[in-house]
């Protein structure tokens, strides 16, 4: 039986012919923005509202039928899309009742509902009805319910055509229309209240706290004054020393962690003066609230697919702020991570909003890209080929960040059985254990060394892997090697097309000797950055160096792929990676090694939803004592892959590992209430993953808000390599197995041979099961 529906005294009712079905997918603050309006084409009884239903109800043997036939009770309209009248309250009410059999309130293919709803309709005014059916339509009946309830909307006329929407247009409507919304934040008195709040901060002690950098006094000011005049918020406004990366000052801070100040821009503020108003940025969402380093990267290229410069050029602007005051592109915009960076996109970040800058005004374009590519080498000479990063007899960079003592942004029980031992040794708890240790009390240099690599993997921002464990600060990894590649060419080009070949730099610091040695490193007398213009050939003359040691001490000619180094050891760490391809991202691999890497190490990668982070054989075998990592075999990694096999003319192959991955997500779209989530097993093809913290981006109530964003971004770069009919069929869910036929998918089944590919519902009932 339909929900009841309550008509307000005196509505108003307008003809059918007014009916929005050109604007059937517009956002909804559009769509559910207007007035209540109500269509009907006649006039039928309301006194089914009072209690009396004339539906006879027909008898067949014993049981008894609300429905006399399948699918439509009103009359067939040959002239107007179908459109629902609705009352939102009591429909929410009814879909959860009915529908939502595991209390989640979202209504998924796990739900044991009948999965079948009447509405009423709007050309009967809602006294016939219409059959809603299928996992697919009563979810998005949920989520267009809630998303009318946050307009205030007590009932509505809604679009059949909003039911059954093409998913994969949907999801890219929500991504662009809704998502990105929910992820914007921003650090000024407005948007403090909101991105303060850390889900990571364990310390018992919640305040919002703001750290301010050295040099920024009107900033300082102005956080000052938002919390005089906003005293409710116990904003605690603290100015860091010029040196704020020293690593024992970053470990006094762990007890009292807070927000850094990012970039902000000088406005009116109506009252004939000027202050200062934060400059929007997007978060990766859930757990994860704040600006990220190479997340916002991943970001910014689903930005830019969705027209959105403005906030892509935004978030640049916070990175060369950071790069001024903190040192570096910080691995998140909090204390704790003053030490760490991630991997560097700047340059290619920055050329690529240059390339989509509004072209009326090309001065200030090109001072806004002279201001990025000065940070960029600012921080390629202090960070990246500096001590302690820089291996001086190799050539090759690190992820070696400084630190003291345990992270302290990891869950509570993260190191828990890493510390056992040694607690045990001295007699006391981990939790005492983990204070004396933290302090300097007790002196554990085995542990040392571990947390110096633990570090190192969370500045890699493959946090974690068994490809790094206990060894990461000591490789010269290929993802690095190529992004640092990628660095030097992108200067140099900048510098040779867009700066006439000669690039002054504005701030004093050391720039590291080049051609890397350990005698040249040994010598401490730096040339200063503003002795002299940096030129396009010194750049190129790095790259070509890079490239050249890329070679030497990473690239296996037997095995046809690239291998970390470790410095240490002297010997190439056989850990088969995915990240291989980002030298086809970078550009550094030759055609040969492309074609090698292509033909004959890509299959091992690749699994029905895209391409798996590692081999299965390198990861090691999986058990209750040594768990999976989140950035193990089998989570996806994408985006670089297909953006490298494009470049070097392999766009078959690309397109079709988009296809896949596309596939992946649009599935758990549609079977599981609209979820994007941060991470997927892509042989299983399941979102329902417990690595570590969880998986992010699935908690949701009705409708999802946020997605998580380089997943967001994912999609809509992913579809930019389909065709028309891939397309189509993504939003049909046909399997890659269909698609591209049994033939093609060989090398994969031999993959995943030992993981076998089921029903999603089997699936997701399979990961419930193992739960309980």
């Amino acid at each position: 039986m339909a929900p009841t529906l309550y008509h307000p005294p005196g509505v108003t009712f307008v003809e059918d012919t007014e009916h929005r079905s050109a604007n059937d997918h517009i956002d909804a603050a559009t769509y559910y923005g207007g007035t209540e309006s109500f269509s009907r084409s006649r006039t039928y009884s309301h006194s089914q509202i009072h209690g009396y239903k004339p539906k006879r109800t027909p008898a067949f043997e014993e049981d008894t039928h609300t429905r006399p036939r399948r699918m439509s009770h009103d009359e067939k309209s040959v002239t107007a899309p179908r459109r629902f009248l609705i009352d939102v309250e009591e429909t929410i009410r009814v879909v959860l009742d009915q529908e939502d059999t595991d209390g989640d309130f979202q209504i998924s293919v796990t739900d044991a509902g009948p999965k079948l709803m009447a509405l009423g309709t709007a050309t009967s005014n809602g006294f016939k009805t219409f059959d809603i059916r299928g996992t697919y339509m009563l979810s998005n009946l949920l989520q267009e319910l809630a998303l009318a309830r946050d307009h205030n909307r007590k009932r509505i006329v809604l679009d059949e055509a909003r039911l059954t929407e093409n998913p994969v247009d949907r999801l890219s409507r929500m991504i662009k229309n809704s998502f990105w919304h929910s992820l914007t934040r921003r650090i000024d008195g407005e948007g403090l209240e909101i991105i303060t709040a850390d889900p990571k901060n364990r310390t018992g002690r919640v305040q919002a706290r703001i750290y301010v950098p050295h040099g920024e006094p009107k900033m300082a000011e102005y956080y000052r004054r938002v919390a005089r005049e906003k005293p409710h918020m116990n904003l605690d406004v603290v100015v860091l020393p010029p040196k704020p990366d020293d690593p024992y000052f970053v470990k006094s801070l762990n007890s009292k962690p807070g927000l850094l100040a990012l970039a902000m821009n000088q406005v009116n503020d109506g009252k004939g003066g000027r202050t200062l108003k934060g400059i929007p940025f997007i978060v990766p969402g859930a757990r994860f609230n704040e600006l990220y380093n190479w997340d916002s990267y991943f970001i910014t290229l689903g930005l830019l697919v969705d027209g959105q410069v403005t906030m892509a050029k935004g978030m640049v602007d916070h990175f060369i702020f950071e790069i001024k005051h903190y040192g570096k592109i910080l691995n998140g915009s909090r204390s704790y991570y003053l030490c760490r960076t991630q991997p560097p996109f700047l340059t290619d970040m920055a050329l690529q909003i240059y390339n989509q800058l509004d072209r009326s005004d090309m001065r200030a374009n090109r001072e806004w890209l002279k201001r990025a590519i000065q940070a960029a080498i600012k921080e390629y000479h202090t960070i990246w080929v500096a001590e302690p990063r820089m291996d001086p007899k190799t050539g090759l960079s690190r992820y070696r960040p400084d630190g003291i003592g345990i992270p302290p942004e990891t869950e509570a029980t993260h190191f828990t059985h890493i510390l056992e031992p040694y607690a045990a040794k001295h007699g006391i708890s981990v939790l005492e254990f983990s204070e004396k240790y933290n302090n300097g009390i007790l002196k554990e240099p085995k542990l040392d060394e571990y947390f110096l690599h633990d570090r190192a993997v969370r500045e890699s921002g493959h946090d974690t892997t068994y490809r790094f464990e206990k060894r990461c600060a000591n490789l010269g990894t290929i993802d690095l090697q190529a992004l640092l590649y990628k660095y030097e060419v992108d200067i140099g080009t900048a510098i040779r097309e867009v700066f006439d070949d000669e690039l002054e730099l504005e701030e004093d610091f050391p720039l590291a000797p080049f051609p890397p040695s350990v005698e040249s490193y040994a010598n401490h007398h730096r040339e200063r950055s503003m002795s002299r213009p940096q030129t396009s050939e010194e750049w190129f003359e790095r790259a070509d160096f890079r490239r050249e040691m890329i070679d030497k001490y990473l690239w296996d000619d037997r095995k046809n792929l690239y291998f970390d180094y470790d410095t240490v050891q002297e010997k190439q760490s056989l850990y088969e990676s995915v990240t291989s391809f980002w030298a086809l991202w970078a550009g550094c691999a030759s055609e040969e090694q492309c074609w090698k890497l292509v033909s004959r190490s890509l299959k091992k990668f690749e699994v029905l939803g895209g391409l798996v982070s590692g081999t299965e054989e390198s990861r090691g075998k999986i058990s209750l004592d040594r768990p999976n990592r989140q950035w193990d075999y089998p989570p996806p990694h994408q985006i670089m892959a297909w953006v490298g096999l494009e470049r070097y003319g392999y766009l078959e192959e690309a397109q079709r590992l988009a296809y896949r991955f596309l596939y992946m997500m649009t599935t758990a779209f549609v079977d599981f209430n609209g979820v994007v989530p941060e991470k997927f097993d892509a042989v299983k093809l399941s979102h329902l993953v417990d690595a570590e913290y969880g998986n992010q981006g699935i908690d949701f109530k009705l409708v999802p808000r946020e997605g998580f964003g380089w997943m967001n971004s994912a999609y809509q770069v992913g579809l930019s390599f389909l065709s028309t009919h891939m397309r189509r069929a993504v939003a049909a869910c046909t399997s890659p197995e269909v698609f591209f036929g049994r033939a093609a998918n060989a090398d994969v089944a031999a993959v995943q041979a030992t993981a076998a590919v089921a029903d999603p519902l089997d699936l997701a009932m399979e990961n419930l099961n193992l739960a309980a």
